[in-house]
């Protein structure tokens, strides 16, 4: 394949001088003081008279051949139709070496305990270092990432403060923490750092089946810094109370006698965790304590049930008071909306507003929520983003106020019910793929049933990926890009990511049981970009842009979509302009600083310096 013949953008002179500003300068009716009218505030320029305007073509190219990337996701199913095969797996995005270029690492499962190995070999998780020029080399085994796991979604962060990105693996039967060891090899450092140790896989396939006691199965992962002490903590998403036994017990069946793949419904819900960073690379499992473990009263004892059934999760600052907030995305029961709050004692902890804050529902009834993210699809416009089940359109809450925090499911206004509804949605994330300051969408779909056909014949299995253009008008925000840029895949995970280092976003996508798929952006360069890292990661960092005449911002979060966490550079489309007029960063804690005059490019910055430098 011929080379990308865009050029990048030309890396200029640090930035001008910045100014440190101080800190302080089932079927349910929504409850009571839910929001009754729907007031958004238009865009400058919207104009509901004037035609939507023309657009360059956004183009995405398949490059995965050509980028050396050969990973396959193993999800074991050998027709007894057990309901992980049907969820993996995710992705992430992570500069392992510290070389300045987006390394990739996949999640990967294995064959259930007693089955035979994977046909290409042992299915072990895969690090793929990128080493310029568009190309990637395997060095799974070289960094000690060549284990066997049943493995669904990965977080990256600095647990430790040495500086490097540490991996996070959620998997069934039990995560796994692996230290990254001075940017050439991981180490498991699971059961020190204070997580449970996972269960043994061992003994026949049979005996596996039997089993009856729950196995944990954990979804998505998140590291956010919630008590502002400037050490990452970890917020774990967990599906269902799943066990082989009772899976295989509830019968289901498709057209034609086939066993089908068990829905949630079937299954007892389970609770979110939250693990405190200590210091010293040591967690401690403070879930009860900091709020997020949801219980409903059930039957006639009450006896306290756990309601969650998540699957995704994204940090925000909802009530924009510069504490990161969580939303969680649920499987056939309500949202979670935990916003962060002084905890009476001191500290902080998460009080659970889903239902009033109108995040829980969004037509008065739980979906099939999936992939999550949240971002300012207008100026001041926050928004939430929650991919859901096949024949359920997504759900776009926008928030209406910020204190106390209100949202209200505007889909249908912004043109994404209709074009939504149809596929399965997963993976989900915001960006900016044509760079015009505005943030497009892009869902990762694929059913979970291979024989869907049988039961609805306008359903296939594989699916193409969804890509939605933001056209900047509040009545029309959401417009479907056509042509078909995504080939069917059984899509689950996505993530953002600039590989190529020309200045825009690409994506790469997971498909279950099939190939991984690496997308390059040639949407023709009209546009620029500014690209920021926040030296330290930044993570609860909100950082805005102004250019052009309009102001962006964006909130630095670690995990978000389906199972899946992207760069860690933050973005920002310039369209037509060359630089930005100003760049201010909210620090975590409160602190501001501002600088002036960026010009478009790649920068570092640096908490208390006053020069942006050049990332490169």
């Amino acid at each position: 394949m011929a080379a990308n013949p865009k050029k990048h953008p030309p890396r200029l002179p640090p930035a001008r001088r910045s100014r440190l500003v101080p800190a302080g300068a089932a079927l349910l009716v929504l409850a009571a003081g839910g929001v009754a009218a729907l007031r958004f505030l238009p865009s400058p320029a919207d104009d509901p008279g004037r035609p939507a305007p023309e657009y360059e073509p956004v183009r995405f190219t398949d490059v995965t051949d050509a980028a050396g990337i050969t990973f396959r996701h193993c999800n074991a199913a050998a027709g007894d139709k057990l309901l992980p095969e049907t969820m993996g797996s995710g992705v992430a995005v992570l500069d392992y070496d510290g070389d300045g270029r987006p390394d990739l690492f996949f999640v990967n499962g294995r064959p259930w305990p007693g089955q035979l190995d994977h046909p290409g070999g042992k299915a072990t998780q895969a690090l793929y270092r990128n080493r310029g020029g568009g190309r990637f080399e395997d060095v799974t085994a070289a960094a000690g990432l060549a284990v066997e796991l049943y493995g669904m979604g990965a977080a990256v962060g600095d647990v430790d403060g040495d500086g490097r990105p540490d991996l996070f693996v959620t998997a069934v039967g039990g995560n796994r923490l692996f230290r990254n060891v001075g940017g050439r090899r991981f180490e498991e450092v699971t059961t020190t750092a204070g997580f449970p140790e996972p269960v043994a896989w061992t003994g026949s396939y049979a005996d596996f089946l039997r089993r009856d006691t729950p196995l944990s199965f954990p979804s998505s992962a998140t590291f956010v810094d919630y008590d502002g002490d400037g050490r990452p903590d970890l917020f774990v998403c967990n599906y269902v109370a799943w066990s082989p036994a009772f899976d295989l017990g509830v019968p289901a069946t498709l057209a034609g006698g086939l066993r089908a793949y068990v829905p949630p419904q079937q299954f007892a819900g389970t609770h979110c965790e939250l693990w405190h960073n200590l210091g010293g690379g040591r967690f401690e499992d403070v879930s009860a304590a900091a709020g997020v473990r949801v219980s409903d009263p059930r039957g006639p004892d009450g006896t306290p049930t756990p309601v969650g059934k998540t699957l995704g999760v994204v940090v925000c600052d909802a009530d924009g008071d510069g504490w990161p907030d969580l939303v969680v995305a649920n499987d056939t029961v309500r949202n979670f909306f935990f916003r962060n709050r002084p905890a009476p004692s001191g500290g902080r902890l998460f009080v659970e507003e889903g239902l009033s804050a109108g995040l829980a529902y969004a037509d008065g009834r739980p979906r099939g929520g999936m992939g999550i993210d949240a971002a300012e699809v207008l100026p001041g416009d926050l928004a939430v983003l929650v991919a859901n089940f096949s024949n359920e359109p997504n759900s776009l809450f926008r928030r209406l106020r910020a204190d106390p925090p209100r949202f209200a499911d505007a889909a249908p206004e912004v043109g994404l019910a209709g074009a939504s509804r149809y596929p399965m949605k997963f993976g989900a994330v915001f960006l900016d793929a044509d760079l015009d300051g505005r943030p497009d969408l892009f869902t990762c779909n694929g059913h979970l049933e291979p024989d869907i056909a049988r039961a609805v014949p306008t359903q296939t299995y594989a699916q193409p990926g969804q890509l939605f253009r933001n056209t900047g008008r509040s009545d029309r925000l959401f417009a479907p890009v056509g042509g078909d840029p995504f080939a069917p895949m059984v899509g689950r995970g996505c993530a953002v990511l600039d590989f190529d280092d020309d200045g825009d976003l690409d994506l790469v996508v997971t498909s279950n049981g099939g190939p991984a798929r690496l997308y390059r952006n040639d949407t023709p360069p009209a546009n620029r970009s500014l690209r920021l890292t926040l030296a330290g990661g930044g993570l609860g960092a909100e950082v805005e842009v102004s250019a052009g005449g309009a102001v962006q911002r964006q909130f630095v979060a670690g995990a978000r979509g389906y199972l899946s966490q992207g760069e860690g550079v933050v973005t920002f489309g310039l369209g037509p302009a060359g630089g930005a007029d100003r760049v201010a960063v909210r620090w975590p804690g409160g602190e501001r600083q501002e600088w002036a005059d960026l010009e478009a490019g790649a920068y570092r910055l640096t908490r208390g310096r006053s020069q942006a430098e050049p990332a490169h």
